[in-house]
């Protein structure tokens, strides 16, 4: 039956050939830990992509019961780990995922630099997973605040006053954060929920589709 589905989109766009061209593509030795234990190293950028799904599928669900208003908030994260189904395993994949995911991106980092997998002609794509970080970091900072609690509003506060200490744009970054003061309040919380679940996801999907389109057309870069 599998086969017969397969056929019949297979004679209509024909995705034989571009299903041959992700799966046959040859992964070289160096990368490859049956012939090199240093080849773990190179397993950072796909477990970082692995657990970056694993973030977008547990936030997908999430936001089925978050509810982002300052009267509802913390209480639907609540309801959430108290008397959905499951509902305290997906949120905790997602708070601890969004701290592993930073450390995996940091080592992928890491790994990049002290490889020289930066220099010619990767210098684009080192700039894209630069830009990468930056959004990580973002989305992690941004979903902070969300579960409307004590501990995240004075983490979101600290952050704030970073983010308005920056030279000639640290106050137009407050209020593209903030609201129209410096008051963490309703409208916090919505354009943080609004650049956590829209904006930074948005960025985030077009800089991986970069990355990856990047190295595959440069190939991996070689061993240490």
């Amino acid at each position: 039956m599998l086969n017969r589905i397969y056929d019949w989109i297979d004679d209509r766009i024909d995705i034989t050939p571009i299903w041959r061209d992700v799966a046959d593509h040859e992964v070289p030795e160096h990368v490859n830990p049956a012939y090199h234990f240093s080849a773990f190293v190179y397993c950072f950028g796909g477990l970082t992509f692995f657990i970056t799904l694993i973030q977008i599928l547990s936030g997908m669900f999430l936001t089925m019961y978050y509810v982002p208003d300052v009267v509802n908030a913390w209480n639907s994260v609540y309801f959430l780990q108290q008397d959905v189904a499951a509902g305290v395993i997906v949120r905790g994949m997602h708070h601890w995922g969004a701290s592993l995911v930073v450390v995996m991106m940091f080592l992928h980092t890491l790994r990049v630099f002290f490889t020289g997998a930066y220099k010619a002609p990767r210098e684009l794509n080192w700039v894209v997973g630069v830009l990468l970080f930056a959004v990580m970091l973002g989305l992690a900072f941004t979903g902070y605040l969300l579960p409307w609690d004590m501990k995240a509003l004075f983490a979101t506060k600290v952050g704030l006053d970073i983010a308005g200490s920056v030279p000639f744009i640290g106050e137009w970054i407050l209020t593209l954060l903030a609201g129209d003061s410096t008051i963490i309040g309703a409208q916090t919380l919505t354009r943080f929920f609004a650049i956590h679940v829209f904006f930074l996801p948005a960025a985030l999907f077009i800089l991986m589709a970069i990355h990856f389109i990047l190295i595959r057309r440069q190939g991996i870069s070689g061993p240490l």
